[in-house]
């Protein structure tokens, strides 16, 4: 039978995927996830297109479009990645950037990483869920492309010599996320807008200017 991006969307919103229906207890957390993430952004989305005039364009929801389908790419990413126990997907892909890095010192990190993958699991799972949220609901956007992109230019790194990847995929997502941090994304149809538009820090305040950068 084929499948289609409707049918495979219509499964995780029900929690019908395999990784979802591997997670025993968790499951039916991660479907309400999946739903807090795609009607809160369009919920938000909806609240900045009728309350900010200026935001009703083209480019403003084009740029919404993109960063919130790459909202998906990172919660599909969690959902092999929930701490305790370790996942045996995330140790067999943290093994795999050992094996195939492309530099020695490179290796001796991820084997580093991989020694203490108990502490290192949580921490990666919690920086996915925090790019997926801020995809999705276009909350401190610049920071989150700026990491997201380096997180994958790791991936880039640790899997450049594995035969059964092509390396310009991780290119393509680093590319994405840079330009989502180059164009302040969040600024389109999200919460980076609704900050900067109601001065809700005083301005020149410390807390304004970490606003400003993080968004």
């Amino acid at each position: 039978m084929r499948d289609s991006p409707v049918h495979s969307f219509i499964q995780v919103m029900t929690g019908q995927i395999h990784d979802q229906l591997a997670l025993g207890t968790y499951d039916p957390l991660v479907v309400i996830e999946a739903w807090v993430l795609f009607f809160g952004g369009l919920a938000i989305a909806a609240y900045v297109w009728r309350t900010m005039p200026a935001q009703r364009t083209a480019t403003h929801l084009a740029t919404f479009g993109l960063r919130f389908t790459f909202a998906g790419l990172w919660y599909l990413g969690t959902l092999w990645k929930l701490p305790w126990p370790v996942s045996h997907g995330f140790r067999a892909w943290l093994t795999n950037t050992v094996t195939y890095s492309s530099f020695g010192w490179h290796a001796a990190i991820m084997q580093l990483f991989l020694d203490h993958i108990g502490v290192v699991q949580p921490l990666v799972y919690l920086a996915e869920t925090f790019f997926a949220v801020a995809m999705a609901f276009g909350l401190f956007v610049r920071l989150a492309g700026v990491l997201a992109a380096l997180f994958v230019l790791n991936l880039l790194v640790g899997l450049y010599n594995d035969p059964t990847e092509w390396v310009w995929t991780y290119v393509g997502i680093i590319g994405a996320h840079g330009m989502f941090a180059a164009w302040h994304a969040g600024q389109s149809l999200g919460l980076d807008a609704v900050l900067r538009d109601r001065k809700i820090f005083a301005p020149g305040s410390r807390a304004a200017a970490l606003v400003h950068l993080a968004s």
